[in-house]
């Protein structure tokens, strides 16, 4: 196992060779400190606290979500969610625009033999500290049958849920939900549009025009039109143990990609040109600073497809690898 990991380290080095360092007035990256938070899979910055961003832990921890400081790494609160059944492995975090946060419970190690999943969804605190509060528990089934998912985005205009697939009998997806959540019955997902990525998560821009997925050693981002995404081509992605999450940072310039282990880091990603969402090109503030200097998917797109090919297959000789361990884990 351990040589597996390691080539996969190796290959996510080569993956990331093309990223420049960040920009100047890019947020600084930070590591997560707090003992508790060792398989941090999901990330969303916060929209009642700029500069702090939600994060839980994959499974076997409880119902858990952690308040984390953006420039210290300090957990500044711990909500606990009542009202839900014990989570089974939560993957995913976003906030919508109705000021609730939404975990999406949406893994399944064992390639989608769930026959459904859960998402909660509890009110962003106004203060943070540690408290319980009760979370709305809404179950959903995919048209097509039972998924594998780590990625669950909120809409930040519409307020629609969409779950990215990872790849299972053929590829992953883009998956919508009913346009409002319901607790009376299953919610159904529909497919939008197929996704050819080992999906990890994902994330809209706050302004809703751009969409982000990330995989273990890469990650592409889209415009959003029409409730559809239009591939822009690939983003990079900095090297980490295992790349897990990704969110916007509020100003919708910067990505900030998390990954799982003890004391993991948090590290920025400036995007520029079309990867910009509409509201920064148009912010006169944006010049040729952040938008001109930070950017680091164009250069993706000039990788080798031979190697491509290769970084793929041991992403999922890796994702092969985690399942395993989490399954042993269970037992």
């Amino acid at each position: 196992m351990r040589s597996l990991l390691c080539a996969a380290g190796a290959a996510g080095i080569l993956w990331s060779a093309a990223v420049v360092p960040a920009a100047a007035d890019e947020p600084d990256g930070f590591t997560t400190g707090d003992p508790r938070i060792t398989e941090s899979s999901g990330l969303a910055a916060s929209r009642a606290h700029p500069g702090i961003y939600w994060t839980h832990n994959d499974s076997d921890d409880g119902p858990y979500v952690y308040a984390v400081d953006g420039r210290s790494g300090r957990t500044v609160a711990r909500i606990t969610l009542r009202g839900i059944g014990r989570p089974r492995d939560v993957e995913a975090i976003s906030t919508g625009p109705d000021g609730n946060i939404y975990v999406g419970d949406i893994g399944d190690n064992l390639g989608g033999s769930w026959n459904h999943v859960w998402i909660y969804r509890f009110p962003e605190p106004k203060k943070l500290r540690d408290a319980t509060v009760t979370a709305t528990q809404f179950d959903v089934k995919y048209a097509d049958g039972p998924r594998d998912a780590e990625a669950l985005m909120v809409h930040p205009k519409t307020g629609r849920v969409y779950i990215a697939s990872k790849k299972q009998d053929g590829g992953g997806a883009l998956y919508a939900g009913p346009q409002r959540l319901t607790t009376s019955g299953t919610n159904v997902f529909r497919k939008v549009a197929p996704v050819d990525l080992w999906v990890t998560d994902g994330a809209f821009s706050p302004d809703g025009t751009r969409l982000v997925l990330r995989s273990y050693f890469g990650a592409r981002i889209f415009r959003w039109q029409d409730g559809r995404p239009k591939d822009l081509g690939s983003v990079g992605v900095p090297v980490q143990q295992q790349g897990e999450s990704v969110t916007f940072t509020l100003d919708g310039r910067t990505l900030m990609y998390g990954s799982e282990g003890n004391d993991s880091e948090v590290e920025p990603v400036g995007l520029s040109d079309d990867q910009l969402p509409d509201s920064a090109k148009d912010d006169p503030s944006n010049g040729d600073g952040a938008g001109s200097q930070g950017g680091k998917g164009s250069q993706g797109t000039d990788l080798d497809p031979g190697f491509i090919k290769g970084a793929m297959v041991l992403a999922v000789a890796t994702a092969l690898v985690v399942g395993l361990r989490r399954l042993l884990q269970r037992r």
